[in-house]
C-alpha cells in the first residue's frame, strides 16, 4: 500500500529541512564539524547499521539527546540491509535513513551523519552487489513499495541530503572520526582538501577522492600511518569494516565500530581531553 500524500510531503520537506541543518550546523566548516568542548560536552559515536533497526532504536535509547542537551550524536551508514517489504522484496532501510533525517531536524547540530559509501552508492547510483543481489535495486524497489508514482519525488529530496553530509568529524587532540579511510596512501598520497573546500557535484562519482575515502579497505599500518600523518591526526575513528566482536583495532592508530549486527558497540568520548588507542578501546561499550 502507497503511502498517504501527507506522508509523502512529510518526508520530502524533511529531508529538506534536514539538508539545510547540515549545511548550517555549529562547528561545520565546509565538510568536516568541529565539536570542541565549547559546542559538546560528550560525543556518542557509533558505526554501520545497515538497516538494523533495534541497534538504532538503542543507540537512539542510549544518546538520549532530549535529556543530555550538550551530547553530540554521529551516525554512519544505515542504507541496504534489514528488513524488507513482503509484497515485493524491497530493501526498508529508506526508512531509517529518513529518520536520521528527522533526528538532524528534531536536533539540529547535536545528529552528525557521516557520508558513507552506502549512501553515496545511493547518490551516485553507483550499483553495489553483495550475496548475489544488487542492493541499489532493492533499495528501489523499497521505496517505490512505499511511495509508488512518488519515489522519484523523494529522491529528489533524499540526494541533496546525503550529498550535505560531512565527511568527518574532529575532536580536539587529533581525533578523526570519518566513515573509512582512503587506500595506499602511504604510496600515492590524498587530496585532503576534500575536507575544507566545498565540493563540485563531480566529485561525488567513481574513482575521486571522495570515493575513495569512503569505499577504503586498507587497514595496513604504513597506510593508515600515513594518512593519519596526512590529516595531522593522532586516532581514526571509523566504520565501514564488520566487526565480530563490534569494534576492532587493525594498526596502532585506527579503531573501528560496528553496529550491524548483534554484537555493537559505541564509544562515549569528551572533548575536553586527548584521547589514545588504548583509552578509546577501554570506553567501548556494547549497544545493551
Amino acid at each position: 500500500m502507497v503511502a498517504s500524500i501527507e506522508y509523502i510531503e512529510n518526508v520530502i520537506a524533511t529531508y529538506g529541512d534536514a539538508t539545510a541543518v547540515n549545511w548550517r550546523t555549529l562547528g561545520r566548516e565546509e565538510n568536516v564539524v568541529f565539536l570542541d568542548p565549547e559546542l559538546a560536552h560528550e560525543v556518542m559515536i557509533t558505526g554501520d547499521l545497515h538497516g538494523h533497526r533495534r541497534n538504532f532504536n538503542r543507540i537512539r535509547k542510549i544518546a538520549d539527546l532530549a535529556a543530555h542537551p550538550g551530547r553530540h550524536l554521529i551516525l554512519q551508514e544505515v542504507c541496504h540491509g534489514g528488513p524488507t517489504y513482503p509484497a515485493n522484496g524491497g530493501c526498508m532501510s529508506h526508512t531509517m535513513l529518513e529518520d536520521v533525517a528527522r533526528l538532524i531536524v528534531q536536533y539540529p547540530d547535536h545528529v552528525h551523519f557521516l557520508l558513507g559509501n552506502h549512501e553515496l552508492a545511493e547518490m551516485t547510483e553507483y550499483p553495489i552487489q553483495k550475496s548475489k543481489q544488487m542492493l541499489n535495486l532493492l533499495f528501489r524497489l523499497g521505496m517505490q513499495q512505499m511511495y509508488g508514482p512518488a519515489t522519484d519525488k523523494v529522491r529528489e529530496a533524499m540526494v541533496p541530503f546525503i550529498q550535505s553530509c560531512p565527511l568527518g568529524a574532529w575532536l580536539p587532540g587529533g581525533v578523526l572520526i570519518t566513515h573509512s579511510i582512503p587506500e595506499q596512501v602511504d604510496r600515492h598520497g590524498f587530496d585532503r582538501t576534500i575536507f575544507t573546500r566545498r565540493l563540485e557535484s563531480i566529485e561525488y562519482y567513481e574513482r575521486t577522492a571522495v570515493f575513495d575515502l569512503v569505499w577504503g579497505r586498507d587497514y595496513r599500518e604504513e597506510n593508515a600511518a600515513a594518512f593519519a600523518r596526512l590529516m595531522e591526526a593522532k586516532l581514526l575513528i571509523n566504520g565501514h569494516e564488520p566487526c565480530v566482536e563490534g569494534f576492532c583495532a587493525p594498526n596502532s592508530v585506527q579503531v573501528i565500530l560496528d553496529c550491524s549486527g548483534e554484537k555493537a558497540c559505541y564509544v562515549m568520548l569528551t572533548p575536553d581531553r586527548r584521547w589514545t588507542q588504548a583509552d578509546v578501546l577501554a570506553q567501548i561499550r556494547p549497544l545493551e
